[in-house]
């Protein structure tokens, strides 16, 4: 069976719930890119985080509540609880440095931070653009993304590994603890990040 054969018009919620999902991690990403950019409005920008994280969990609950009364749904049950599940992580990750940030009262961000934030956006950037095409994106189409989000999060690894080395330069023991902890909360980002475009790939594969 094909992938469109799948598609009933009943379930077309479930492809507009995922894509309000994914639009709200991308718009956290960018929330939390801006933050860092100018974080003298880092108090807004964190507010504005927590509130798309709130809202994103209702579309989460959503999700699972209309899968548990339907026995049939545009791609395997199992499919589309790891993929928001996975997604959602990212956005809860994302809130929880951003809150780190705050709790640890980092003054000023580091370049590490912000070219942080610039990858996990584009990331972002790079997954919405798939998932907005579920319903019809072709192998070919989710390799090409796989290649970039793959790119980006290779890039993420050297950006951290670099940084931490560059801490054990540090004599502040505290500095290094806080710091190494962000930095790996950052890599952990993209690492979900390519762990929701494998699902998006597996998904594809599976229906084509």
């Amino acid at each position: 069976m094909g992938f469109k054969e799948w598609i009933i018009p009943q379930d077309k919620i479930f492809f507009d719930l995922i894509e309000k999902e994914s639009h709200l991690v991308l718009k956290a990403a960018e929330a939390f890119k801006e933050m860092l950019k100018d974080y003298s409005n880092s108090a807004k920008k964190r507010e504005e985080i927590k509130k798309l994280e709130h809202t994103c969990d209702g579309i989460l609950h959503e999700i699972f509540a209309k899968l548990n009364r339907s026995f049939i749904a545009p791609f395997d049950h199992e499919d589309i609880t790891k993929l928001v599940s996975l997604y959602d992580d990212v956005l809860d990750l994302i809130d929880s440095v951003s809150n780190k940030m705050h709790l640890f009262k980092i003054e000023i961000p580091d370049n590490t931070m912000i070219k942080s934030s610039q990858i996990i956006s584009s990331m972002c950037m790079e997954l919405d653009s798939a998932l907005k095409q579920i319903r019809k994106i072709k192998e070919e189409q989710i390799r090409r993304t796989f290649m970039e989000v793959h790119k980006l999060e290779n890039e993420m690894d050297d950006v951290v590994d670099n940084a931490i080395a560059k801490l054990f330069n540090e004599k502040d023991p505290v500095k290094i603890i806080i710091l190494k902890e962000l930095y790996e909360n950052l890599e952990l980002i993209t690492d979900r990040c390519e762990d929701v475009c494998l699902v998006i790939q597996d998904i594809v594969i599976k229906n084509a």
